[in-house]
């Protein structure tokens, strides 16, 4: 049985991709500068996790010590409000000559003295006391404010009057959408989640996307890989081989947080979210997925053409800064994204390629970016995506062993490739 040369050919192009994947991750990987710089973030989000877990706990600590502190205070009340067993049960004694109270402090006769105005509403309660220093000094007003409270609470003599005066009341809201009930944020959040993804793969891959396309240039080693080498298998192989090492970034990324908001929501003031609120809707989940990947897949091709033309990482940084930077653009425009999607402004941060999917995932998330806004914002993605890749495998095969200057892009695409002259 003979063997086509087509066929031989994509066997060896699936071979070699295999290979270059494998060699690219399991180089990545071994290397102690990754694991440094992976374990680097959730190392140091454990430590501050931990000094906020012990701050919060001493700073809960002090605030309920302050607020049920017992102290020898005065106090004079001209507003009426204070019922007088309410202040002796706090250690409170009642006064009438404010001079004398004042007095008394300033002589360490007693803690505090506390003068509460006719209208508690608007003029401000007095508190003086004894100094026993910056963090002390605050079990002054707190206890003043505790017994206003609970003295106002007592007047009033309803729970429920309490509970309404106070704000202390749940409120469920239901909104509907063509006649059906609208999830709310519960439907935005999971859409959005795109959005965050693909922010923490384009941090963490694109430099190293950058930097491996300039590695074997920058060693004089580029033409030796190409005698045996494909350049679109070479750079498809790179691409792979860096999505996975991102997996295992965004995992080690992701486990510190997750312990976190399951463990140590309360102590680490973690926003409570309800994850049984979260309304998971195909068509955004469908459309925030595509979005990602055309988002990945043009970002990752630019920096493979930067690479290509530019001979070392350090003059390919003046471009790759600004570059990265496109990416955060719409977040200065964001409250406009949200409060008017069909402004020209929105509209051309929608379509506008290195905006896009930023935009069009944030309009994604809050229900605004229509099916033919989503349809045509993919497809220019990814059609982009894909010129932008090839054009960018086109510039290696030539700007890969030029390693003295910047390769010309004009002079680059004049010239035929060798897969088209049977050379």
């Amino acid at each position: 049985m003979t063997t086509t040369p087509t066929r031989a050919s994509s066997f060896l192009g699936r071979h070699n991709l295999g290979t270059v994947v494998g060699f690219e991750f399991i180089r990545t990987i071994k290397k102690r500068r990754f694991w440094i710089a992976t374990l680097a973030i959730p190392v140091v989000m454990a430590i501050i996790f931990t000094l906020v877990f012990a701050s919060n706990s001493s700073t809960r600590a002090t605030s309920e010590a302050q607020k049920n502190a017992t102290l020898s205070f005065t106090y004079t009340d001209a507003s009426g409000i204070i019922p007088d067993a309410v202040a002796t049960a706090m250690g409170g004694h009642k006064s009438t000559d404010p001079d004398t109270a004042l007095a008394d402090v300033k002589a360490g006769r007693s803690d505090a003295y506390f003068a509460y105005p006719a209208n508690p509403a608007t003029e401000h309660v007095k508190v003086y006391g004894a100094d026993k220093g910056i963090f002390a000094d605050n079990t002054y007003e707190a206890v003043a404010k505790q017994l206003l409270t609970i003295a106002a609470q007592a007047r009033i003599g309803s729970p429920v009057l309490t509970a309404a005066a106070g704000g202390n009341v749940t409120v469920d809201t239901q909104t509907f959408r063509n006649g059906q009930v609208a999830g709310g944020f519960g439907t935005a959040l999971p859409p959005l989640m795109f959005l965050v993804l693909f922010y923490v793969s384009i941090i963490l891959l694109s430099s190293q996307m950058l930097n491996s396309t300039l590695e074997e240039k920058e060693n004089r080693v580029t033409e030796m890989i190409l005698t045996t080498l494909n350049p679109t298998t070479l750079i498809v192989g790179k691409i792979i081989s860096l999505f996975l090492v991102g997996l295992v970034q965004i995992g080690v990324f992701l486990t510190p947080v997750a312990i976190g908001y399951a463990f140590f929501r309360d102590r680490l003031a973690l926003p409570d979210v309800d994850l049984t609120s979260l309304v998971f809707e195909p068509g955004p989940l469908l459309v925030g997925a595509l979005l990602l990947l055309g988002g990945f897949t043009l970002f990752t091709a630019m920096l493979v053409a930067i690479g290509a033309i530019m001979p070392t990482a350090k003059e390919a940084g003046v471009i790759f800064g600004p570059l990265m930077a496109l990416i955060f653009v719409p977040f200065y425009a964001i409250s406009l994204i949200l409060s008017d999607p069909h402004s020209a402004v929105v509209q051309a941060f929608t379509y506008f390629p290195l905006s896009a999917p930023v935009t069009a995932m944030l309009r994604n998330g809050f229900g605004t970016l229509n099916t033919t806004e989503a349809i045509i914002v993919i497809a220019e993605l990814f059609i982009l995506g894909t010129l932008v890749l090839r054009l960018a495998v086109h510039l290696f095969r030539y700007g890969s062993i030029q390693y003295s200057s910047k390769l010309s892009v004009t002079k680059t695409l004049r010239r035929t490739p060798p897969e088209l002259t049977g050379k």
